[in-house]
């Protein structure tokens, strides 16, 4: 596998420490693209991108010269394809093609969301073969980089048509957007922004509503998800040999040379270097004949879960350093031509998405069993649901049920999207990947199993608290410990859980747990 194309250990959770993304020939890392859609990275272009966009838009121009017949240049859309547009109709036929298309229904997508499909968008059509114009691109880059973020309803979309309407509706000054905590006309955000509104030339109100931008997004958006929560959950699963007083043998080399599969043994090397120092690991060390499955299987089901996300990164890297746009202008000496085909199809991305939330299911299983082993009195040997005094007190008896119904839901979003379609256009379009969906979803199950994973390590801090033995944690997973206790107290009484969630969740999703740990262990693998 092309190593571009890989999830890269060292910079697993590491998005927010990226403050500019420049796009150039080279492709952008997955970390670069969650730093500009959800931590505000700045955006810029390099020289090569932009002479490269610039010929591109000179060969478009010169096609409407000599008046080829070249889809949405001067055809119709869809199934008009075969009906020739007059050249003095060409910028009404692309601003008609945004204003028809902005369909999506229901409620507003998060600023990330519409931020990464956005960038997505850059990255696509400053490939140099979709004949935009550069100045076009700039006004995208330009309202990422000052925080104006279109209103577009997020829902009643196949792949891409509605919400990429929607979204550059608001270039034209047309709809509404965000900006500086405001709602506000669309004409009324730009001039604030001090960004004037476009007048779409031709091709362009094609540009801007085809390809496979929107499911990759999301799909990248998911991706970077699952690989913290996974990252983190290594680190959990060490604290749970710890607490729960595992047999380390499971994770010994020798189990997993038996088999070929390297991601697992990566997360039992992980483990062991976890709990290197750890006294409590030392000492119950073949202590049982063998543990549950929720610990024993460890190192099988979390390399098999990051087997898959790595797979996944493949599909969603390689189409984010594609171009997905149709038709393509083909620029080579001899050769300047319009090529039409589907490169918007939105498979790749959105299969991995469907992927995703598969591996996220096999993931929550997992993490929620451990999660009631800890709780569960008759197995742990700690105090009903952690409590301080069971019986007064519930402890974390619903913090549990949360976890639980997390994984609920995750399970439910895991029917894979993509294996269905129903034709539009007339059954002109009459395979249609259903890509929107699949990476919706996926992007909010990546954002669910964080928080199964936030609870996890959440309880097994309270039960490090309890923990009376003398025989001492790990250096890694105590420093774990105690930044979750830098943020959340330790527990005297019931009180409010849900706002020590959200502040645990905080330090998963900041990849904040990971750099905790690799402080002590250096990188971990994955």
């Amino acid at each position: 596998m092309d190593e571009i194309y890989m999830l890269t250990p060292e910079k697993i959770g590491r998005a927010n420490n990226i403050y500019t993304v420049i796009l150039d020939k080279a492709p952008i890392s997955i970390e670069e693209f969650v730093a500009v859609a959800r931590y505000h990275a700045i955006v810029e272009f390099s020289q090569e991108y932009i002479d490269r966009v610039i010929a591109s838009r000179n060969l478009a121009a010169r096609f409407l010269d000599e008046n080829r017949k070249i889809y949405g240049l001067t055809t119709g859309f869809g199934e008009n394809v075969n009906r020739i547009i007059p050249q003095d109709e060409a910028v009404e036929l692309q601003i008609n093609i945004i204003r028809s298309h902005a369909t999506s229904v229901g409620k507003p997508l998060k600023e990330e969301a519409v931020r990464a499909v956005w960038l997505m968008q850059l990255l696509s059509l400053g490939k140099g073969f979709s004949g935009i114009r550069i100045e076009t691109l700039f006004l995208i880059a330009n309202a990422l980089n000052v925080g104006l973020t279109p209103y577009v309803p997020g829902e009643g979309s196949v792949q891409y048509l509605a919400i990429e309407a929607q979204m550059n509706l608001v270039l034209m000054g047309e709809g509404k957007a965000w900006y500086k905590g405001r709602l506000l006309a669309a004409n009324e955000a730009l001039y604030e922004a001090g960004l004037k509104p476009f007048v779409p030339a031709c091709k362009e109100g094609l540009c801007l509503t085809n390809g496979a931008n929107s499911a990759t997004a999301l799909a990248a958006l998911a991706l970077y998800d699952c690989a913290v929560a996974v990252q983190t959950s290594d680190i959990a699963a060490a604290m749970s040999y710890e607490a729960l007083k595992g047999n380390i043998l499971a994770c010994d080399p020798r189990v997993q040379s038996l088999k070929e599969h390297p991601h697992q043994a990566a997360c039992a090397r992980n483990i062991v270097r976890l709990l290197s120092d750890s006294g409590i690991a030392s000492k119950y060390k073949g202590a049982r004949v063998q543990d549950p499955l929720a610990l024993r299987s460890i190192p099988q089901m979390h390399g098999a879960i990051k087997c898959m996300i790595q797979d996944c990164a493949k599909d969603i890297l390689e189409e984010m350093d594609s171009c997905s746009d149709n038709p393509i202008l083909w620029n080579a000496p001899n050769e300047e031509c319009g090529l039409m085909g589907a490169n918007f199809d939105g498979t790749y991305a959105s299969g991995a998405a469907d992927i995703l939330c598969i591996a996220s299911a096999n993931l929550g299983k997992l993490l929620e069993r451990r999660i009631d082993k800890l709780t569960n009195r008759h197995f742990s040997g700690y105090p009903a649901f952690l409590a301080e005094n069971p019986g007064v007190d519930n402890g974390y008896m619903i913090v549990q049920y949360t976890a639980a119904g997390l994984l609920n839901e995750i399970r439910g979003l895991s029917l894979p999207s993509t294996a269905d379609s129903i034709p539009t256009c007339g059954n002109w379009e009459d395979p249609v990947s259903m890509g929107w969906w699949a990476s919706r979803k996926a992007w909010y199950v990546g954002k669910k199993i964080q928080y199964i994973a936030a609870i996890e390590i959440m309880t097994l801090c309270r039960a490090f608290d309890l923990e009376k033995e003398d025989a001492c944690f790990s250096s890694a997973t105590s420093a774990v410990h105690d930044k979750v206790r830098s943020v959340v107290p330790p527990i005297t009484e019931d009180r409010h859980f849900g706002p020590d969630i959200e502040k645990v969740f905080s330090l998963v999703r900041s990849g904040e747990v990971i750099k905790t740990a690799e402080e002590i262990t250096g990188t971990l693998e994955f």
